[in-house]
């Protein structure tokens, strides 16, 4: 439980009311009750801050006039109540040491966890306060940094090396092979060794079942500060830029450079060999196939229709070369007998 002057006091804001109001959670404008503390993001919902039934509100200045009850009036009541709800919610501790069933054959410092059934490989460097989750397997040469947690059953692979303070959830596989392959006369193919590796920063935060290959010669980086929703694949020799947030079912394919601040909506898929600068947004389920050099919004995508009007439309875009060429032709002729 927290009075609200010792809210502001940790994280800064405006307090306006009464700075005793005791708040024990946040929670929505509509779900909230006595001794919650709710929200207002979106200006869409002022009207719902009428009939919310917190004790206080986090709110821009814009909306400071709308209620009488206590306030914490900030520019980014989102943010703000991301930093309360950390504040609410602290991190689970885990005691330090190795369980009975683990395997561990790399020396590791006292304060690190190893859960039921997990492998440390040898020649492997674990920072202070590393949770190894159940299951995991880190192979020999891996290098975790301080405070780093993976939740059970992530895999990560020889060589790979991952920053401080990261959160890899369950499933994840880091420094799987990519996929390098040459092809034979005869079509068979041919595996190329995958002899880089995957390099993470600090901060990062890596969702349930997504993947990372490592690098066939050269690393795949993943920059400091960066978030990846579950179930994404990230080729060999991608470059992904400082907190840059991917969605989940992403696919970037190999050899892909991604900038800084970027933010990928769910489904995109951004083919191999490209380069997206820094402060793009990709609209979610859009085919990135070419290079996109300058910051913005790119949405390439057709919303849901009904098959025939579907198969209608599709119809013409089969004929639109055709009609362009009609076009120009008509212009053309136009021009001709434009009067002198």
């Amino acid at each position: 439980m927290f009075r609200l002057e010792e809210l502001v006091a940790r994280l800064g804001g405006e307090l306006v009311g009464d700075p005793a109001t005791v708040v024990g959670r946040v929670a929505t404008l509509d779900q909230a009750g006595e001794g919650d503390l709710a929200f207002l993001a979106n200006p869409k919902y002022q009207s719902r801050l009428r009939d919310c039934r917190a004790s206080a509100v986090i709110v821009a200045p814009a909306a400071r006039a709308l209620s009488d009850r206590p306030l914490i009036v900030t520019n980014d009541p989102y943010a703000y109540f991301a930093r309360v709800a950390q504040l609410f919610n602290p991190p689970e501790v885990f005691v330090p040491g190795v369980h009975p069933t683990a395997s561990v054959a790399s020396p590791i410092p006292s304060s690190v966890s190893v859960g039921p059934g997990a492998s440390v490989e040898a020649d492997v460097m674990l920072g202070e306060g590393v949770v190894i989750g159940p299951g995991c397997r880190v192979a020999r040469g891996a290098s975790i940094g301080a405070r780093t947690r993976l939740h059970a059953n992530v895999s990560i692979y020889a060589g790979c090396v991952l920053g401080a303070g990261c959160i890899v959830h369950s499933g994840a596989v880091i420094g799987s092979d990519g996929f390098g392959f040459a092809r034979e006369r005869d079509g068979s193919w041919i595996k190329i060794p995958q002899v880089g590796r995957v390099v993470v920063g600090d901060d990062v935060e890596i969702g349930a079942n997504t993947t990372i290959d490592r690098g066939a010669l050269d690393d795949t980086v993943i920059g400091k500060g960066v978030k990846l929703d579950n179930q994404i694949q990230i080729g060999h020799n991608v470059r992904v830029g400082d907190y840059t947030a991917i969605a989940g079912c992403v696919g970037v394919a190999g050899s892909t450079t991604i900038g800084a601040r970027c933010m990928i909506g769910g489904q995109a898929g951004i083919i191999g060999h490209l380069t997206i600068a820094d402060d793009v947004v990709v609209s979610a389920g859009t085919l990135v196939t070419k290079s996109i050099m300058k910051p913005g919004v790119y949405t390439a995508n057709l919303p849901v229709q009904g098959h025939a009007d579907w198969v209608k439309n599709f119809a013409h875009l089969r004929h639109l070369d055709a009609l362009v060429d009609r076009i120009r032709a008509l212009e053309q002729r136009l021009e001709e007998h434009k009067p002198e």
